[in-house]
């Protein structure tokens, strides 16, 4: 015999009953909390504090006293760890712990320093854990020495099994820090400071009792606020919520607080630690640069240039009989590269010009035309992009020991004739890194919506680099001295123009630019698409920023870079 099948209810039905409920469950809440809370006595409780904003102004910025001590403490430590990034990483941890559970911002403070410095990984986490622990038996001999019956009561035989342990991790993390070089041991001073670190937090839970008619003392005061960070150390939610309250509040209690006062005091001290965190925190995650997201611009002090003779790079002269090297990319260009070759010139300031051809993968006859025309042609067994392209150019180039190297598209948009322009300020010892700009120059072709991505491109770079005579961040005509050319790093394989400035210059090689003809191409497809250009060059620039090149792009480090002399005519100076 088949069953009945269950009836369900209408969907209006069903709405409708889901509201019902949830209101009464809503309204018997407010109901309890109105009884159990107090509301009247949080309600004068923020009266009172805004009614008198100084005492709580003062306890918020003792508050921040203790987290700036706490950073000192750290780089006393770890001597190399600027003090701005130790207390950026302390409040990116505070804030942090706010929003998530279980306390994970604890994971924070490491992340930071990571992410916003060079240093090893090793070393940061050793002191980070081994000040931290030192930071929590500190509170914990504090609720023991100014509230034993408090603490006991609260915690009881959790409270001693986390004194062992707090003592074990201490003894570990110190034989840790013992072992690595960079790190110094912290001695009694750093126990004394922590201890007044807590105490100057303190100042906050003060500034409210009194506002709230609680009488305690200051040594009250404290005493309260160990115990809740104490039992607060094994809080699940974020911020510690609900058990910061209950903790505080039965604290005070046990001090002679009415319980509705105390819940009122312990709420409203959360509450402004809190606003604490969250304002801070979000300060820290921007400032100092770089950001807990990584750079976005190029440091301010770049690497300083390194003087040289005119006639040669910084590590010895350049040959006599030194070539300048042309390097040209080419996928697919049968149509153009055959022009591009024999348009070049034959020599640059009495310097042979080599052609080097980087077939990447064509599929059409362009490695021939190339070759006929006279050029080197180097294949690549599939299409690996532009970047991947010219990152081996500059490599084979180097390896000729050249005078000069350049970079030329292959599709007949840049004049071959005009090397000479880009080549004689690398010649001459007057830059590094040279970029023939179209927009300080001639634009024969240009359409109306590439113009404008280019001049947003542009500008994009110019804002990065801080290079107010940055004119052109896309150009496809650019020259090299040989150091350049040999340093050059290009950090994916799909591009190369906005990462390749920024990796020359962040490493202090001198700029600058000249002015070139450009004529839109007649023949073939640009690879360029916004969406998936963007997609991959965005990450890439920052990657860039951010030490992608396999070191860290921060202020004062060692570079390979020229000091430029004159200028030659028709350059745009950097």
């Amino acid at each position: 015999m088949l069953r009945d099948a269950p009836v369900a209810l209408p969907p209006l039905v069903a709405r409708v009953a889901s509201v019902a409920l949830g209101t009464g469950l809503l309204v018997a809440a407010v109901a309890y909390l109105r009884d159990a809370v107090h509301l009247a006595a949080l309600a004068d409780g923020t009266r009172a504090l805004l009614d008198a904003p100084g005492p709580v102004a003062a306890a918020l910025a003792a508050y921040g006293v203790a987290f700036l001590l706490r950073a000192g403490l750290w780089v006393q430590v770890m001597p190399a760890l600027p003090l701005r990034q130790a207390w950026a990483a302390l409040h990116v941890s505070l804030l942090g712990n706010h929003v998530l559970p279980l306390r994970l911002g604890e994971a924070l403070r490491v992340t930071s320093v990571l992410r916003r410095t060079s240093l090893p990984a090793g070393p940061v986490l050793a002191s980070a854990v081994t000040l931290r622990v030192a930071d929590l038996l500190a509170v914990l001999v504090l609720a023991l020495v100014a509230a034993p019956h408090v603490l006991l009561t609260l915690g009881g035989g959790v409270v001693w099994t986390g004194l062992v342990l707090a003592a074990a991790a201490l003894a570990a993390g110190l034989l840790a820090v013992a072992r690595m070089p960079g790190l110094r041991l912290p001695g009694p001073r750093v126990g004394a400071f922590s201890v007044l670190a807590w105490c100057l937090e303190a100042a906050v839970l003060l500034a409210v009792a009194d506002a709230s008619g609680a009488d305690i003392s200051v040594l009250d005061a404290v005493a309260v606020t160990a115990v809740t960070i104490a039992v607060q150390a094994v809080a699940l939610t974020p911020g510690g919520f609900g058990t910061y309250e209950a903790a505080a509040t039965a604290a005070l209690v046990s001090l002679g607080v009415q319980p509705g006062r105390a819940f009122a005091v312990a709420l409203l001290t959360h509450a402004l630690k809190t606003g604490y965190a969250l304002a801070a925190g979000l300060l820290a995650l921007a400032w100092p640069s770089p950001t807990y997201a990584g750079r976005f611009r190029l440091p301010r002090r770049l690497p300083e240039p390194v003087a040289r003779p005119v006639d040669g790079p910084v590590d010895g002269p350049v040959d006599g009989h030194a070539p300048v090297v042309v390097v040209v990319p080419v996928l697919d260009e049968e149509a153009t590269i055959g022009q591009v070759v024999t348009g070049l010139p034959r020599e640059v300031e009495g310097r042979a010009v080599r052609v080097l051809v980087i077939d990447d993968g064509s599929s059409d006859g362009s490695a021939t035309v190339a070759a006929s025309a006279g050029a080197t042609v180097l294949r690549q067994p599939v299409t690996t992009g532009l970047g991947a392209a010219l990152r081996r150019g500059l490599a084979e180039a180097s390896a000729l020991a050249p005078a000069a190297v350049v970079y030329l598209d292959g599709d007949l948009e840049y004049d071959p004739g005009e090397l000479a322009k880009l080549a004689r300020p690398v010649l001459r010892g007057e830059a590094d890194y040279v970029v023939g700009s179209r927009f300080a120059g001639s634009i024969g072709t240009m359409h109306a919506c590439r113009r404008a991505g280019n001049l947003l491109l542009t500008a994009w770079v110019r804002w990065m680099t801080r290079r107010p005579d940055l004119t052109d961040g896309q150009s496809g005509y650019r020259a090299f001295s040989p150091a350049a050319a040999a340093d050059a790093e290009i950090v994916h394989d799909y591009n190369y123009a906005q990462v390749l400035t920024l990796d020359l210059l962040g490493k202090g090689y001198v700029y600058a630019e000249v002015p070139i003809s450009y004529t839109f191409r007649t023949t073939g497809d640009s690879f360029v698409r916004l969406g998936s250009y963007l997609r991959k060059v965005v990450p890439a620039v920052h990657r860039e920023l951010n030490g992608g090149g396999g070191r860290p792009l921060v202020p004062g480090d060692a570079g390979r870079g020229r000091r430029a002399g004159p200028v030659a005519e028709g350059a745009i100076p950097s």
